[in-house]
């Protein structure tokens, strides 16, 4: 490939030092799990994030099937979920034995559609559950204007959003608690998988430091049924360290994505990301549209362009969720996002001339416009 997708060996590249010290650091301490690096970060995390408190967990898919069992949801509940979203959303509620029920997206943000939330409440509706997709911060305030009015929690899954803001206010610190991941690929990630839930609760915290630890406040001391799921002190001191960088690189990701709007801006066919006046984006994903998607995508891999769909399968079409029944035309306007977007390169680590190469290719390329597209404009 002449521009990869995603450049993860650079980042150890640049880190190289502060990475193998902060390895051998644990490696001489002794301290494997549970130890003083997973204090540090957990402090450090939290106040990145404006909360009060951080528990590090196993994965992001942990960290929101904790958040869920801290607060008693189970069998019987229903948690409303965005429709279009990578399924670990789904997944964490289906773990808990409640009842994901999804909401169509607005399709200019591609995020969870406010006015579509209150439509979808009923009587055994206990939190509502907004992904911060691709990067970029949900509508927080209408989603918490819903949730008091009908006494439901708000959990954000802010797997894909590290340190993207809302009206000046980071991720995380904009319901009653938030899931982070830290796979690799993260704006912040570990050198393995890991994750983190943030609340201002301390009672939440309290009961989420026991249940990722077998249900143990002290060693052999069981007072609920836990499980295991704790970020390790090795990923806990690499995170550390890319902490340092993290607002840095999301920089350098915006600064990216400024150059790609402003030169796509023209490209018929090719709907740009739509970003609201509120919003930070930090551009975990570049994502566009095209009617003609897999001719534009097998274009610029001829190129020597690596592009993905984030996601190409919507959960109620999976067959994760084939017991409920539903069918293609379910979630149309989901359906209809699936079937156009993809995205581009995006990292701290590519350089002008990676740009350039993506736009020049977009650029040159051409197809005949199709009158009966289902696309519509983000502008």
């Amino acid at each position: 490939m002449t521009v990869r997708f995603l450049d993860l060996a650079s980042v150890y590249a640049e880190l190289k030092m502060e990475l193998d010290a902060a390895a051998e650091r644990v490696l001489r301490s002794g301290y494997y799990i549970l130890g003083p690096e997973l204090e540090a970060f957990e402090r450090e995390f939290a106040a990145f994030c404006g909360a009060k408190y951080c528990i590090g967990t196993g994965s992001g898919l942990d960290a929101l099937i904790l958040i869920l069992r801290a607060h008693e949801i189970g069998p019987g509940d229903e948690v409303i979920v965005p429709c279009h979203t990578f399924i670990a959303t789904w997944l964490a509620v289906s773990q808990c034995g409640a009842r994901p029920v999804p909401v169509e997206p607005d399709e200019k943000t591609f995020n969870i559609a406010p006015d579509l939330v209150e439509k979808a409440v009923t009587r055994n509706t206990r939190a509502v559950m907004p992904v911060h997709l691709y990067g970029q911060p949900a509508d927080m305030d209408s989603i918490n204007m819903i949730a008091r009015k009908y006494g439901l929690n708000v959990f954000e899954d802010a797997a894909q959003a590290h340190g993207a803001r809302y009206k000046g206010r980071r991720v995380g610190s904009l319901g009653d608690a938030a899931a982070f991941s830290f796979y690799p690929g993260k704006n912040l990630g570990a050198l393995g998988d890991g994750g983190a839930v943030v609340t201002d609760d301390e009672s939440i915290a309290q009961k989420i430091r026991f249940l990722r630890n077998y249900g143990s406040p002290k060693k052999y001391s069981h007072i609920m049924k836990g499980c295991n799921s704790r970020l390790d002190e090795l990923q806990a001191s690499f995170l550390r360290v890319k902490l340092g960088r993290l607002d840095g690189w999301n920089r350098k990701r915006a600064q990216i994505a400024s150059d790609y709007m402003s030169k796509i801006e023209n490209v018929p066919g090719l709907l740009k990301p739509f970003v609201a006046e509120w919003a930070e984006p930090v551009w975990h994903l570049f994502v566009v549209r095209h009617q003609d998607r897999k001719a534009l995508q097998d274009h610029l891999r001829t190129d020597g362009i690596e592009t993905l769909i984030h996601y190409p399968e919507p959960p109620h079409l999976s067959g994760a969720y084939s017991e409920f029944g539903w069918k293609a035309g379910s979630f149309p306007i989901t359906e209809r996002v699936a079937g156009s977007i993809f995205s581009l390169p995006m990292g701290p680590h590519m350089d002008g001339k990676d740009v350039e190469e993506v736009l020049k290719s977009i650029c040159k390329f051409v197809t005949p416009l199709n009158p009966d597209s289902s696309l519509r404009s983000n502008a």
